[in-house]
C-alpha cells in the first residue's frame, strides 16, 4: 500500500546557510525510491509517496541521505496525510477568522505533555496563546511569529530538549494537507 507523506526539514535555507535546493531535495527523495515527489516553498517541505517504511524510519533515512549529500545534519519530521489533516482539523483557534501569520503549528517528533510547559504563565503573554495537540503545539500570535514573546519562550532549548520541533504558519499547514491528499 502506498502512503503519501510530508517531510518537514528544520532550519534549512535560512540566513544564507544550510542550503538545500528544492530541486536537489526532490532528486534525493526520488533516489531513495519515493514517487510523486513535490516541494513547497524554499523553507523545507517535501511531499512524496512510498510503499515502504514508517514515519520515523523515513525521517531517519532522509536525515542520513541529506547529511551524506550536503555535508550537514538536518532534523526531519515525516508525517502522513491523516495526521496532518487531523492536526489542522483539531486547531483550537478560529483559523478561518485569523491571518495566516497569526497562527502557527509546531510539529514535534514525539508526544509532549503539559508538564513540559508548566513553567509558562499564560497570563504574562496575553493576548498570545498556545495549546497542545497530538505531537503538535498551536500558537496564536496576533502580531506574528517574529514579534511573539511567547514563541520565543516556547522555543527555549529546555522545553524542546530531546525532541525535534519545527514550526509552520497556517498557510503551510493547510497546503501540506492539500498536497498529501491522494
Amino acid at each position: 500500500m502506498t502512503t503519501t507523506y510530508a517531510a518537514l526539514l528544520r532550519g534549512i535555507n535560512v540566513g544564507g546557510s544550510r542550503k538545500v535546493p528544492m530541486a536537489a531535495l526532490r532528486t534525493l527523495l526520488e533516489g531513495l525510491g519515493h514517487d510523486g515527489v513535490r516541494t513547497y516553498l524554499q523553507s523545507g517541505q517535501a511531499v512524496f509517496s512510498t510503499g515502504h517504511g514508517d514515519e520515523d524510519g523515513l525521517a531517519r533515512e532522509l536525515t542520513g541521505a541529506i547529511e551524506k549529500r550536503f555535508g550537514f545534519a538536518v532534523d526531519v519530521i515525516v508525517r502522513d496525510h491523516a495526521y496532518l489533516e487531523a492536526v489542522a482539523e483539531a486547531c483550537p483557534f478560529p483559523a478561518a477568522d485569523l491571518e495566516a501569520k497569526q497562527l502557527h503549528v509546531t510539529y514535534f517528533s514525539a508526544p509532549v505533555d503539559a508538564d513540559r510547559f508548566a513553567g509558562i504563565d499564560p497570563a504574562v503573554y496575553q493576548p498570545e496563546e498556545f495549546r497542545l495537540g497530538d505531537r503538535a503545539l498551536y500558537l496564536y500570535a496576533p502580531d506574528g511569529l517574529g514579534r511573539s514573546k511567547l514563541a520565543e519562550q516556547l522555543s527555549r532549548p529546555r522545553l524542546t530538549k530531546g525532541l525535534i520541533a519545527t514550526t509552520r504558519n497556517w498557510n503551510t499547514v493547510v497546503k501540506l494537507v492539500e498536497m498529501t491528499r491522494t
